[in-house]
Formats: structure tokens, C-alpha cells, sequence
């Protein structure tokens, strides 16, 4: 498989809306009580930022290096993160960072290993730039882990299509559950594995998902790829498009994304 696969999701607003959503709150709790003001940060896969930030307010006056592979999106990292002064930015390839051997205390990646062909090679070139008794900390969704309430026509078909255009990519979206194998063949022998989940239910967080998840199989980059690689039509899109709205309208819709977490000790 190569190791530049291709980014699946592209940056679309549909896309970006929950990459936005994202804080160091609700997705890297797993890694808050091992970071104190001082240690040095690189935050591979950055998005825009909002991660970032609140990594850099819980390390400050230590350094921050957001990376990330598009640098149109490291302006919108720029934005959020303007208030701190700890925070650098630059364009990375997880596979070959620009950093010297053992550089940061901790080197961070969220839902970033599942776009990448080669994640064992990207957790050891983390593991490279992190120091000695340094962490490597990793989290990311798992596809095949997600569950739904309802399921009314039309949704049904959504992961069938982005599991054919993810791997048709060089992409993996079970990642999730292969994180303690990826780490121990990249080298790691001190893992710590945990698991979280995103839940939305309210109609308002429905409402929300289903523009974000429902919406970018129609109009970003996902629909794009799953059409030029004959996964589906534009008129299939359009009918789980339409499954997704009528999940979000479901009062008693719930919804849930389980997370794979690996926190590695170099």
C-alpha cells in the first residue's frame, strides 16, 4: 500500500464543521493528564487548529508545532490559535517529519493514521522525533464500531460506500481497533490502549451530524471519489443524503462514534 494515500475528505465545510467541532476536551481526554506547562508539542494532522489550542494552553510557555499536510488549512489553524503565543506552524508529511531525533515530549495525531498508507512507518517516524521517555499519543474513530438509531432507507448504504472509497484511497477506517497492533509493529513495547466515544442525540447535535456526515456525500470530495470510482451515482448520494436527514428528524435518534486510543512511551 503507498504511503501517500489520498485524503478522502478533502476541506469542505461539511468536512470542516467537524473538524472544528473537535477540542482537546472532547477528543484527546485521554492525554490531558500527561501534559504540564513546559513540555514541547508536535500535533500532527493539526486541521484547524482547535485541538491545538487547547493542548498549547495546558503546555504554555512549552512549544507547540502544529503540522499538517494541507497549509490551506494551517490558516485557518493560524486563526484559532491566535491568542497563544506557544504555537508554531508548518507543512508535514507524518512520513518524514522536519524534525531532528527526539525533539518533542509529546508528538499527538487525531483521526490521522486512518487517511495514511503506511501507519506503522508514520508511528515510527513519531516515534523518532519524540524524546526519550517521551509519549506518542494517538487516537482515531473506527468505522466498523459505530452504531445508529434508526436506520431508516438510504442511510443504510452510507458506509458500504465510504469503506470502498477510504480503501480505494490507501486509507483504513476500522484504524480505531488496529492501533495497539500498528504501534507494537512500529516499534512501541509501553502502550497504554483506551477507548472513547462521540454521542449525539440531541436534535440539535443530530441536525448537525447529519450535515456534516450526510452532507459531505453529496458535496465534498467523498461523493467525488466514490463517484469517479464507481461506488455509487450521484442519485444514490442523493437517497442517503436523504436517510440521513430522516435519522437526524427521528426524536429518538442517537448516534455514537467509538475511538480508539493508544498512549506509547518512548
Amino acid at each position: 500500500m503507498p504511503a501517500k494515500a489520498t485524503y478522502t475528505h478533502g476541506h469542505h465545510q461539511s468536512v470542516l464543521s467537524s473538524h472544528q467541532w473537535r477540542t482537546a476536551e472532547n477528543s484527546a481526554a485521554y492525554l490531558l493528564g500527561h501534559l504540564r506547562p513546559g513540555l514541547s508539542v508536535l500535533d500532527v494532522g493539526c486541521g484547524p487548529g482547535t485541538i491545538t489550542a487547547g493542548l498549547a494552553e495546558r503546555v504554555a510557555p512549552g512549544r507547540v508545532v502544529a503540522a499538517d499536510a494541507a497549509e490551506n488549512v494551517l490558516d485557518e489553524a493560524r486563526r484559532n490559535t491566535a491568542s497563544l503565543e506557544n504555537v508554531e506552524f508548518e507543512v508535514a508529511d507524518v512520513h518524514a517529519l522536519d524534525h531532528p531525533d527526539g525533539t518533542f515530549d509529546v508528538v499527538h495525531a487525531h483521526q490521522v493514521l486512518q487517511h495514511v498508507g503506511d501507519p506503522v512507518g508514520a508511528l515510527r517516524e513519531m516515534r523518532r522525533v519524540a524524546r526519550p521517555g517521551g509519549i506518542v499519543a494517538v487516537r482515531e474513530a473506527d468505522f466498523g464500531a459505530m452504531a445508529w438509531y434508526p436506520n431508516p432507507p438510504g442511510m443504510d448504504s452510507w458506509m458500504p460506500i465510504y469503506y470502498e472509497v477510504a480503501r480505494t484511497n490507501g486509507g483504513e477506517p476500522d484504524a480505531g481497533r488496529r492501533l495497539v497492533s500498528w504501534a507494537r509493529a512500529a516499534g512501541f513495547t509501553d502502550v497504554t490502549a483506551s477507548a472513547s466515544a462521540w454521542c449525539y442525540a440531541t436534535p440539535e447535535e443530530r441536525e448537525w451530524w447529519s450535515e456534516s456526515w450526510g452532507g459531505r456525500l453529496v458535496r465534498s470530495s467523498v461523493a467525488d471519489h466514490a463517484v469517479a470510482g464507481g461506488h455509487a451515482t450521484r442519485e444514490e448520494l442523493q437517497r442517503v443524503y436523504e436517510g440521513w436527514k430522516a435519522w437526524a428528524a427521528a426524536e429518538d435518534g442517537w448516534y455514537s462514534v467509538t475511538h480508539g486510543e493508544i498512549l506509547c512511551r518512548v
